[in-house]
């Protein structure tokens, strides 16, 4: 394949540099995105007012979504900057607003200490998080790609897209590892801090790897020659062949796989820990485990896509998606349910405690703490905990925390990782080559710009709204639930635990329609010729 028409792209010296300085700096980045959802559950009762546990959860998770919805417009603004100025710098820079937002995070008192503040500085540096992420990937993208054999993009590229879950692990295996150095009570307080605070260790060090490599040797080319686009977002949006392909990247691949990823990677984790009340570590543990033996998938896919086209993978680990979801989630969910297990007389054990706290929390200064431990036939465990804050004058109850975890057992972890382990698999084959796949149906001196957005939308809007939208839609079948046998009438819904799966599997299933119909290797070489004739023509 040609590059802007006549260029032949050779193997770079010291590719390999390449691909690990930008998959190195990706990693980082996706590691301080991902540290926010992991704690989300935590972040949850330190930022936002603890009245309402599912009001606050809610509130986290919508300014998790903010960084998504976001990361749109750092398409745009450093996508234009990485057409004008080049690869190299800009990404450093949105290196670098990543990691001192993340450190930030780490630093903001909690909610009972500013009140309000609080949550609007998270949202604060969210939004940069997501700002710097959407300069991030088309960047790193870009430059493998302007550097690799095009008979070898696919394999080259998808070495970026294992950052995500290498992220992903790297930051559920710091919170573990920091959760187990120091007493529950300790980390609740104070060391879920931590693994925002060490991201600058790994800013710093990506920074100068990334401060010593060259720039793509095609952004230097087209410079040298004087075809740098002077305004890359009207020849990207403005001009109508290369927009109905950037609406075509958008709807026909990018929103697909961007709700496969979140809804794989992130309702995951809040499915087990919110839906089923799974130990938190025990979740952290499934996800992570099912992550590491699915991060190899990337670069098998990646390579397949090489042979076989990339439209023929990505299309059918959508397909598959929508057709598996609910019968995953449902055997996830039935696994923790206890309801179906028979408790032991033996394993139940009730205590109770009063307490003084350290500090007033809800006008309160001493807590009642009722813990109820349950044993199941076949060895599953439930613990919960509930918390009644005393009014220190008249010793009501002004405040109730009730908080759930189910310990499982080997058998059951192991079929749950099995279960998390294929909604992996179905992200990598359409993350694997998408890189590639967006590299190439746009012309090198507007790529970066044309390739971000859809990118970022599709990932940002789409995927990102995903874990907020499926966990609202739980919500609400589970409060019409409750309404409705309060009211002695019939549950409107059976399942209300499958409820938040209508979100990806409609977005994915229009997406996987729209590709199925529309995408085209020789229609996405066709725009770019169209679009090099014409920028040569004027």
């Amino acid at each position: 394949m040609k590059e802007n028409g006549s260029l032949e792209v050779p193997p770079a010296k010291g590719l390999w540099k390449v691909i690990g300085a930008s998959s190195l700096g990706t990693l980082i980045e996706w590691y301080d995105f991902y540290i926010f959802g992991s704690l989300a559950v935590i972040i949850s009762t330190k930022f936002f007012p603890a009245d309402n546990p599912t009001a606050a959860f809610l509130s986290t998770l919508a300014t998790f979504a903010a960084g998504f919805v976001v990361r749109p417009f750092g398409a745009l603004f450093f996508g234009r900057l990485g057409d004008m100025i080049g690869r190299k710098y800009t990404f450093m820079v949105t290196l670098l607003i990543m990691g001192l937002s993340t450190v930030a995070i780490g630093l903001i008192p909690e909610y009972k200490t500013i009140g309000f503040l609080a949550p609007i500085l998270v949202l604060v540096l969210r939004l940069l998080q997501g700002l710097a992420l959407g300069g991030e990937y088309g960047g790193a993208a870009t430059y493998v790609a302007e550097h690799a054999e095009p008979h070898r993009r696919g394999e080259r590229t998808s070495w970026i897209q294992t950052t995500a879950s290498f992220g992903l692990f790297i930051s559920l295996a710091v919170i573990l590892l920091t959760r187990k150095s120091m007493s529950d009570e300790a980390f609740m307080d104070w060391g879920w801090r931590v693994p925002f605070l060490i991201s600058v260790i790994m800013v710093v060090v990506s920074y100068f790897i990334r401060k010593n490599m060259d720039e793509s040797p095609l952004f230097k080319k087209i410079k040298d020659e004087g075809k740098i686009s002077a305004n890359p977002l009207k020849e990207s949006f403005g001009h109508k062949f290369n927009f109905k392909f950037v609406l075509l990247a958008l709807f026909g691949a990018a929103m697909g796989q961007g709700v496969v990823f979140y809804t794989g990677q992130f309702y995951t984790l809040s499915f087990l820990q919110r839906v089923c009340n799974i130990d938190f570590d025990q979740t952290n543990y499934i996800l992570g485990i099912a992550i590491f033996f699915g991060t190899g998938l990337f670069i098998f896919f990646g390579w397949l896509s090489d042979k076989v086209g990339r439209k023929a993978i990505m299309m059918t680990g959508m397909i598959l998606a929508v057709l598996t979801y609910r019968p995953i989630y449902e055997k996830i969910y039935n696994l923790a349910d206890t309801s179906k297990k028979q408790e032991t007389v033996e394993g139940f054990n009730t205590s109770k405690k009063r307490e003084k706290l350290l500090q007033e929390d809800y006008g309160a200064k001493e807590v009642i703490i009722t813990t109820k431990h349950s044993v199941y036939d076949d060895g599953t465990e439930k613990k919960e905990v509930i918390k009644e804050y005393l009014n220190p004058l008249t010793e009501e109850v002004v405040h109730t925390e009730n908080s759930t975890a189910i310990h499982l057992i080997p058998k059951d972890i192991w079929q749950l990782i099995a279960l998390v382990f294929l909604q992996v698999m179905y992200v990598t084959m359409v993350y694997g080559p998408i890189a590639a796949f967006l590299v190439e149906m746009f012309p090198v001196n507007i790529r970066y710009t044309s390739m971000s957005l859809p990118y970022h939308i599709g990932n940002g809007i789409f995927g990102g709204l995903m874990p907020t939208v499926a966990t609202y839609l739980v919500a609400r079948a589970q409060t019409a639930n409750t309404i409705a046998a309060q009211a002695g009438k019939d549950l409107p819904f059976d399942k209300p635990y499958l409820e938040g799966l209508w979100y990806p599997i409609i977005i994915i299933g229009v997406s996987f329609i729209i590709g199925i119909i529309y995408i085209t290797n020789k229609n996405a070489e066709k725009a770019v010729n169209t679009l090099n004739k014409s920028t040569n023509d004027e």
